[in-house]
């Protein structure tokens, strides 16, 4: 694995002509066109890790959330191993101050490989190499906290002129083929962006951005409506969005030209927006087991579920759980 410093080299992107549209936040500055399919496949990720984890304090006051374990393996590592098994080769992960234990756990550790061979450990050693060769990994830093849009900016010179996943760690999402597989299969079949969204019970719209639209194809959405955390009485549906999205290289354009929104920060729901009146963009309701590892019972939940699932552990903690002695 080879690891970029935040100096990365910049990436200059084809020229191409800019996208108009009167109705455009900030003015006439999009052009609208038919639907284009990008001829590149996607190879590359941007995995947003530069939050401050403010839900799981005090336990990301001094580590990065991302670093927490859900059973024996950071949560980043599950997104990393996603996008690797999904054939993405390069990996963007966008960190902030702070977060340098991610650069480490993903770099070569030199005197532990020597320890673990001198013991004879090879399964670990095998493991810890793995681990660093998964994806060439480029980081790049948010120095300031100005939301999800400028989050995904910071990427733009590495990513170029090409379609990328977009992913949020905090999002664990384990299937039979990764979620972000079968996301670029559908951006392949409908030449246009693509975000990953789920069904939610009545009392949780509120906390999600909503797509509303009409289904072309079995689990495909095309979306006509964007709304972050409506009220139920005006939520278009009950597609939630969930953190994967594969995006075609315009959005960073129109994401430099979306103005802040609620606190003051870039949203990736407004700039989505904005995309959809140029551009098609699809809502999918991916197949695939979601755990939100950003809350303390999201991630106590998650441990539990994917450590039942594992042969060496999976028997003692089943054990443990009937022996509990637990009240209605």
């Amino acid at each position: 694995m080879s690891v970029t410093p935040v100096r990365a080299f910049p990436i200059a992107a084809p020229s191409k002509p800019r996208l108009q549209c009167a109705d455009f936040p900030g003015g006439a500055v999009l052009r609208r066109h038919p639907p284009r399919r990008h001829t590149l496949t996607v190879r590359k990720a941007v995995v947003l890790a530069a939050g401050y984890g403010t839900r799981l304090l005090p336990a990301t006051k001094a580590q990065p959330k991302e670093t927490l374990p859900l059973v024996d393996k950071p949560i980043i590592q599950y997104t990393v191993e996603e996008v690797a098994a999904s054939g993405i080769t390069q990996v963007v992960m966008v960190t902030a101050f702070g977060k340098r234990a991610l650069e480490d756990h993903f770099d070569r550790s030199f005197e532990l490989e020597a320890a673990l061979r001198e013991k004879g450990d090879t399964a670990r050693l095998n493991e810890i190499v793995r681990v660093s060769e998964l994806a060439d990994i480029v980081y790049v830093r948010q120095t300031e906290q100005k939301g999800i849009g400028h989050a995904v900016l910071q990427a733009k010179n590495v990513i170029g002129n090409e379609p990328f996943a977009l992913l949020f760690p905090d999002d664990v999402i384990l299937g039979e083929v990764p979620v972000t597989k079968q996301m670029i299969d559908v951006f392949e079949a409908h030449g246009g962006s693509v975000i990953a969204v789920q069904e939610v019970p009545d009392a949780e719209v509120e906390s999600y951005g909503i797509v509303g639209g009409d289904e072309v194809t079995d689990g495909v959405v095309k979306a006509n409506r964007l709304v972050e955390k409506p009220k139920l009485a005006d939520a278009p549906s009950r597609l939630a969005i969930v953190g994967r999205y594969i995006l075609t290289p315009e959005i960073f354009e129109v994401i430099e030209r979306t103005p802040p929104g609620a606190n003051r920060e870039i949203q990736i729901t407004d700039a989505l927006a904005a995309l959809m009146k140029v551009q098609p963009v699809f809502a999918y309701r991916f197949r695939g087991r979601r755990y939100d590892t950003g809350r303390p019972l999201g991630l106590l939940t998650a441990s539990i579920e994917i450590g039942m699932r594992r042969a060496d552990i999976g028997p003692g903690l089943r054990a443990f759980l009937r022996s509990l002695p637990l009240d209605d």
